[in-house]
């Protein structure tokens, strides 16, 4: 009886759990299809290549800042003299 228990409490608890993996094929390439499906999906693949030799190249920067930002650096002020412990500057 204890073994019966068992065994149904262990279908019970799996159960629920082989219904919700998905139903997968998860090999497509082995599908056989029609030739009105590859006629499609060659038609697809033609328009999509098309698509991207429409895109034009970016040659411009990117840069959102670019405008705002200056090209030249900024020139960095002189140094301040470096003054020693006793207060004085090492010149």
């Amino acid at each position: 009886m204890r073994m019966l228990s068992a065994a149904a409490v262990v279908v019970l608890l799996t159960a629920p759990a082989y219904a919700q993996t998905p139903n997968i094929n998860l090999i497509p390439e082995l599908q056989t299809k029609s030739p009105e499906e590859r006629e499609q999906e060659a038609a697809r693949d033609k328009a999509y290549r098309d698509s991207l030799r429409k895109i034009p190249d970016a040659k411009a920067s990117s840069d959102p800042w670019g405008t705002v930002r200056s090209t030249d650096t900024p020139k960095s002020a002189a140094a301040p003299a470096k003054k020693s412990k006793t207060g004085t500057t090492n010149q």
